[in-house]
């Protein structure tokens, strides 16, 4: 049976361990479509699994890695045939099943993505899940009246995945996007993704003194949650709405319901895990039409399987920059 390379987690000693090891492919995971990967990402989630936190993983030795794109090999399912350039994301895809940190994957039919025209497997997984969520969130403040010129767009945790695409998508969108970050050191990158405008991530970090402040967004994208995310619904124009996409900040919410009565604010929860299908395909088409690739690139860079041990607490720390591409071959 042949073998291919992968990234696997072992659980010794109460700990967890990954190695870089030839793997037999008869160990993969049943599902209709086996796919040659080309790049995987790393994410947040991705770096709590390779830290073994979150009891994300039960069963191990397992195969991490939440996204992944590359070409399929076989398939038997009348939806995709050999060659075809696929992507996946989310479905709980490393986690509770093989993930993408390796060379080959097998699927559900039902979990691809044709990767649209003019994206590449590195370019699909530059953007990833996180960048698939800040699109995400952007037609899901479109749907509820979010227009050019509307106003300032806040996007939170900016210098990271989600915030990276959020800004580079809004402003080539026509808004003028308000970078809040923690990090003044990153401003020419920021600048250079479309804000218009940065401010510090502690404006927003305090608990609200009172329901209501002066109306200042037309929109937000929050990656942080907790007393950020409290202070930002206190901030919003009225009928304006906050995509809310993260939680690097906390998972209460210390806030009041005196803004959505009042103002008539929008709370709008972004998943990106079990989105169905139909919404995928559309985001990905958004993706492919509204994201300058310049600036994807710009953002994005690219690391081996056996650098992501590494790269975990890095990512958990809020200390990476930007998109991390896997290139699962090197």
């Amino acid at each position: 049976m042949p073998t291919f390379r992968a990234l696997v987690l072992h659980e010794e000693g109460g700990k967890v361990v990954p190695r870089v090891e030839a793997v037999d492919e008869a160990r993969l995971p049943p599902g209709e479509v086996t796919v040659a990967v080309e790049c995987s990402t790393l994410n947040y989630k991705d770096g709590m699994i390779l830290q073994g936190l979150g009891r994300l993983v039960r069963q191990y030795p397992h195969v991490p890695g939440i996204d992944f794109a590359g070409t399929v090999e076989r398939s038997d399912s009348p939806e995709f045939k050999p060659g075809d350039p696929v992507i996946l994301t989310g479905w709980r895809v490393g986690e509770t099943r093989w993930g993408g940190y390796a060379e080959k994957a097998r699927v559900p039919a039902s979990y691809l993505v044709r990767r649209p025209e003019g994206i590449s497997a590195r370019q699909a997984m530059a953007i990833g899940t996180a960048g698939f969520t800040a699109m995400l969130a952007v037609i899901a403040l479109e749907r509820h009246g979010l227009t050019p010129g509307s106003g300032d767009v806040l996007v939170t945790g900016a210098a990271g995945g989600v915030g990276s695409v959020a800004l580079a998508l809004l402003s080539r969108l026509g808004h003028r996007a308000v970078a809040s970050t923690g990090r003044p050191e990153q401003r020419d990158y920021l600048t250079g993704l479309g804000a218009a405008e940065l401010i510090d991530r502690t404006a927003l970090a305090a608990k609200p003194s009172r329901p209501l402040d002066a109306e200042r967004w037309a929109g937000a994208i929050d990656a942080v949650g907790g007393t950020t995310l409290a202070t930002i619904l206190t901030q919003l124009k009225y009928r304006a709405s906050v995509a809310s996409c993260g939680l690097a900040g906390g998972s209460d919410l210390p806030a009041t319901v005196i803004p959505f009565l009042l103002r008539g604010v929008n709370l709008l929860g972004i998943d990106s895990v079990m989105c169905p299908h139909d919404e995928r395909a559309e985001a990905w088409q958004r993706l492919a039409r509204d994201l300058p690739l310049d600036r994807l690139d710009r953002m994005t860079e690219t690391v081996a399987l056996a650098e992501l041990p590494e790269l975990a607490p890095r990512i958990l720390a809020g200390a990476t920059r930007g998109r991390i591409v896997v290139d699962v071959c090197a």
